[in-house]
């Protein structure tokens, strides 16, 4: 019996992870679906440009529009990359296209661009309106019972315009078209947010002919990065053992010897020699659960990032406030090292920021992690709107640390801290590292 109450336990949960995941996924492909308006409007505009270029060259004219237009092409493309990128699908973008007529004309990949351009001002934007369109309708039909009797009379059931509502029967039978709504949402609005990306994903990435070298030297500054902040880690946890817990048990162990020395002869002394190296020997112990928290802090594991994340919060001597969005889990070695960007940042904001209030937003999406520590302190951390990248020292010892940890996961961090404020850190990571 006790047997078959766990299956069913076990059941009930996989149900529930399986609901949870599926809201999850449908929820994320309508955030992608709505973003990508962002480009398939711009990109319709630039379409119709080209069009009219293309009209107007036949006298001549449309010819000096051609540089801008090409420019404004490249330009959208490299927006789409961008947006795939923060919703998990890293496009590598190509060496820099031509603006040239001449050299356009037999550009490959300014040939791709351009049809990625025709099917995402088409396509691509008619997904994005639905993605837009189906909660409002969903929302709309499905809550129909509870506002129905304040519309005049005889009102359209549905958000589709058809069907009337005379009766509580009828404004239910419209809450069940609203439950379809959802049902086609978490069906089919993955797979709708997939259509929408495939163009970019397969017509604006690298071709095989393309120069890859830029990328790799990319790859190669990462490595030597990550190998850089692993061995920086190695020689700090070494200096806190050597430094601080090797000194303690080393004091423990003399302190004993002197007191088995002297418990004969004087036991009022040896006991006092024994609570010292007690107290010794508690030091240690304190600094070694210091390391070990150091190396991955087991609140991650005890609370998550949320509540890892709240509680540094909470112990910042600027007031602070959280805003953790993290449905999915990342790795551990990730959401380790938002701790610690998030930890670094809060420390620099009250030393060195004189910040009234500071706020972390943390969103995980697409497979990919994004942190945004702000404050209202007096600027100049790192330069202004500067990227940090994989390379370069700047912004102290401080953003060095930070810059080298998000570097090892291959993420991006990106500080802009005008003089007189406000700073803004932003840090990119992929969430599967």
């Amino acid at each position: 019996m006790a047997r078959q109450d766990t299956a069913a336990e076990e059941r009930g949960a996989g149900l529930k992870d399986m609901a949870v995941r599926a809201v999850n996924d449908a929820g994320g492909a309508i955030g992608q679906l709505a973003s990508g308006i962002g480009t398939a409007l711009p990109a319709l505009l630039v379409l119709v440009w080209l069009a009219v270029t293309a009209v107007l060259s036949l006298v001549g004219v449309g010819l000096l529009m051609v540089p801008a237009v090409l420019s404004a092409l490249h330009a959208l493309a490299g927006r789409e990359r961008a947006r795939l990128a923060r919703h998990g699908h890293e496009v590598i973008a190509p060496e820099p296209p031509p603006t040239r007529l001449r050299l356009a004309l037999v550009d490959p990949t300014t040939r791709r661009e351009l049809r990625w351009l025709l099917r995402h001002a088409t396509l691509g934007l008619l997904l994005g309106l639905l993605g837009v369109l189906l909660p409002l309708v969903a929302v709309r039909d499905t809550a129909f019972p509870l506002f129905w009797t304040f519309l005049p009379e005889d009102p359209t059931a549905t958000s589709i315009g058809l069907g009337t509502a005379t009766s509580w029967p009828d404004a239910f039978a419209a809450t069940l078209l609203g439950v379809g709504w959802i049902a086609i949402i978490l069906g089919l609005g993955p797979g709708m947010a997939r259509l929408q990306a495939q163009p970019g994903r397969l017509l604006l990435a690298a071709g095989p002919d393309t120069d890859l070298s830029l990328r790799i030297a990319e790859l190669t500054a990462t490595r030597a990065a990550a190998l850089d902040a692993h061995a920086t880690e190695l020689r700090r946890i070494e200096r806190s053992l050597h430094d601080g817990t090797q000194n303690r048990l080393v004091t423990v162990t003399v302190l004993l010897g002197a007191a088995r020395r002297q418990v004969a002869r004087d036991p009022a002394g040896a006991d006092e020699l024994l609570e010292r190296a007690q107290s010794a020997a508690e030091q240690a112990l304190a600094e070694l659960r210091t390391v070990s928290r150091s190396i991955l802090p087991p609140v991650l594991a005890d609370r998550g990032l949320a509540g890892a994340l709240s509680g540094l919060a909470a112990e910042c001597a600027v007031p602070c406030r959280t805003d953790v969005e993290a449905p999915e889990r990342c790795a551990a070695s990730v959401e380790a090292t938002a701790y610690f960007v998030v930890a670094e940042a809060l420390t620099n904001i009250a030393k060195h920021s004189g910040a009234g209030q500071a706020a972390v937003t943390v969103r995980a999406r697409g497979g990919r992690l994004n942190l945004r520590i702000e404050d209202d302190g007096r600027g100049g951390a790192g330069g202004t709107s500067q990227a940090m990248g994989t390379g370069g020292e700047d912004g102290g010892s401080g953003l060095t640390g930070i810059r080298r940890r998000v570097a090892a996961h291959d993420g991006t961090l990106r500080v802009t801290s005008p003089p007189g404020g406000p700073t803004t850190l932003e840090v990119d990571l992929p969430c599967g590292s």
